[in-house]
């Protein structure tokens, strides 16, 4: 089984979308009264965040016909869904504040990334791959935990890394948009090993914005954390999957 970028186009759009909350975050702070309260709201909304990502790929695994052509690229009911996403990210910016309309573009956008990230998952289950799946979450899940909590307990300041993440996010998306044209399986994996280093530093710098009070509303909190734990977790399936390829 031979990879190639075709395989991944999911993850360029992903990180665009952490580019789009980086451009629309930190902008405009306020007194939050209740830090403890911030944080602990945060993390159930990135939790119920998780869960309608599960439920838009297991939806999506069953539309991977209509998104995948037979030559294997993408069709335009994929694009369709992509440029939804998107649309459903600016909508739940402009409405952060506006309960109970900002839960459901929260979850429906959410939603929306498992459903365009089936057809690279299924790529891997029609590759009887599927364990690697489990195996690049699970590792996803150890990584965002510790580093969660490093971040929470270490004297270390990241929040002073925003502009060199952001810097190296956009080499990242040039480099992913540019693999769409060339086709190079290690560029790939050399990109997927910069992400997944990016986005564990991200974790970090997010986490640290959010328990200081950085971050605006827990909506943006909890987004910029599923985007971290998304893109590290589509990195990780990328380089498991290079790990694991047996031509």
């Amino acid at each position: 089984m031979k990879f190639s970028s075709n395989d991944f186009k999911t993850n360029s759009n992903i990180n665009t979308m952490r580019e789009t909350v980086n451009q629309n975050s930190y902008q405009h702070t306020h007194v939050i009264e209740d830090i403890n309260e911030f944080v602990k709201r945060t993390y159930q909304l990135l939790a119920g965040s998780l869960i309608a990502g599960a439920v838009g790929a297991y939806v999506g695994m069953g539309f991977v016909g209509n998104m995948v052509s037979a030559t294997g690229s993408l069709t335009f009911t994929y694009w369709g869904a992509v440029i939804l996403e998107f649309i459903l990210l600016f909508g739940l910016f402009a409405a952060k504040n506006k309960t109970p309309l900002n839960l459901v573009l929260l979850f429906a956008f959410t939603f929306m990334t498992g459903f365009t990230l089936s057809p690279t998952l299924a790529f891997f289950i029609s590759a009887n791959m599927g364990y690697v799946i489990g195996e690049a979450f699970f590792l996803t899940a150890i990584a965002f935990g510790g580093l969660t909590v490093f971040a929470m307990t270490t004297k270390r300041d990241f929040t002073t890394m925003g502009k060199i993440l952001f810097i190296t996010l956009l080499v990242v998306i040039g480099a992913s948009i540019l693999n769409i044209f060339l086709h190079l399986p290690m560029l790939q994996l050399i990109i997927a090993s910069v992400s997944a280093v990016l986005f564990s530093f991200f974790i970090l710098y997010d986490t640290q914005n959010i328990i200081r009070g950085n971050v605006s509303s827990e909506i943006e909190a909890a987004v910029m954390l599923y985007l971290d734990f998304l893109n590290l977790f589509v990195s990780l399936l990328q380089i498991l999957g290079f790990l694991n390829n047996e031509d």
